[in-house]
């Protein structure tokens, strides 16, 4: 995989837009952190935050962030190396110039690690660069065969939409009753759909949001872990303490050691 340009967490102010009528001159991965307008032959489509996109080598691009509102994305330019690595991508049948509805923090983490190896003089850069681009591959595949195990229905549309926001937003306060309203379901009626699509309840699909989102700050920072339960959503340090050894059978603390041996 040739890694032409990456970036992490860019945002832009509310004019910014991109016209490429001749394309990058290479393929390009978005991943979405604000709704976005993409025009497709000609055609303008809303695609919301929490969402995948690519753009194959060769084809226009137009896109443009909602009036009045800022823009943020990771994004990676990429060229596959070879014909058989190319082989191995279109066998996983991830759609182009669509929108890939999924959890985009995992996937935000990778090419946070591209970026770092991409221009780091770490001799083994483009092994870990390759391999961080095959998981963002397999996970989007991964992404589609779970959509396509369940009947899409308005209501389930309506249901990742707030799964969406919580993993791509997972410190953002929220609960079942504000959750219930966003979809215009009863308190009881959210919860059973909920379950139903997703086999979690909506309190543990949120905590485990902010695990993941707290695991990847005690990765990748020094920040204080009160700081850390903080950002990831948790009002007090011990409920996040204790949530994160339920899930982990270790404290914060104790896992920020193990990562640093």
């Amino acid at each position: 995989m040739i890694i032409n340009n990456a970036g992490y967490d860019h945002c832009h102010d509310a004019d910014f837009f991109i016209e490429r009528p001749e394309g990058s001159g290479d393929n390009l991965l978005l991943l979405l952190k604000t709704d976005t307008i993409f025009t497709i032959d000609g055609k303008d489509i809303l695609v919301p935050s929490g969402s995948a996109f690519l753009y194959p080598k060769g084809r226009p691009q137009y896109y443009r962030c909602l009036k009045g509102q800022v823009f943020a994305n990771d994004w990676v330019h990429f060229d596959f190396e070879s014909d058989e690595e190319k082989e191995e991508f279109l066998s996983l049948a991830i759609p182009t110039e669509k929108a890939i509805p999924m959890n985009i923090l995992f996937l935000s983490y990778c090419i946070k690690s591209i970026v770092y190896e991409n221009y780091s003089a770490n001799p083994c850069r483009k092994m870990s660069t390759d391999c961080f681009m095959k998981l963002i591959f397999i996970k989007l595949h991964e992404s589609l065969i779970f959509q396509e195990e369940i009947i899409p229905d308005t209501q389930y549309e309506m249901l990742s939409t707030i799964r969406n926001k919580i993993y791509s937003k997972p410190f953002e306060h929220r609960n079942v009753d504000f959750a219930a309203h966003e979809v215009r379901m009863s308190r009881s009626a959210f919860q059973r759909a909920y379950k139903k699509s997703f086999g979690v309840t909506f309190i543990e699909d949120l905590n485990n949001s902010r695990l993941t989102y707290a695991e990847m700050l005690l990765t990748t920072t020094d920040l204080p872990i009160d700081d850390i339960a903080s950002l990831s959503g948790y009002k007090t340090y011990v409920h996040f303490n204790r949530k994160f050894k339920e899930k982990n059978g270790i404290t914060p603390s104790e896992f920020k050691k193990r990562i640093k041996k």
